[in-house]
């Protein structure tokens, strides 16, 4: 059995939505220290609809995979709808991850929910 999911590998050699959002509603930056995993979202929001979503990561392919389909599983949802991604549905859309690599699907969603705290510390000034 391959290491990686087809899936894994074509959002790793592939990646959506890879960039940066200027002026972002929301960003939310989270790091792994034993792995070096280091990842930061960009949301642009309107009307509580995530418009927009782009992502920087520095890891491995596993890391990138699901930084990628983190934002794939959010653009075009509801704030409340995104708030409620857990790793495992990030894993799960990747149709799995080693279970060494699990950390990874967590990074992206902690980088989610820090993207989204941000954006609702800015709404509420």
């Amino acid at each position: 059995m391959a290491l990686y999911s087809e899936k894994v590998m074509e959002h790793f050699l592939q990646p959506r939505n890879v960039g940066v959002i200027e002026n972002a509603d929301g960003v939310g930056e989270v790091g792994n220290a034993k792995c070096g995993d280091i990842m930061k979202m960009y949301l642009k929001i309107d009307d509580d609809i995530i418009t927009d979503v782009k992502f920087e990561t520095f890891g491995c392919a596993s890391a990138i995979a699901s930084s990628s389909m983190a934002t794939e599983l959010i653009k075009g949802q509801r704030v409340e709808d995104a708030m409620k991604l857990t790793n495992k549905a990030v894993a799960e859309a990747l149709d799995g991850l080693p279970a060494y690599k699990m950390h990874c699907s967590v990074l992206a969603e902690e980088a989610i929910q820090s993207a989204l705290e941000d954006y609702n510390s800015k709404k509420i000034k």
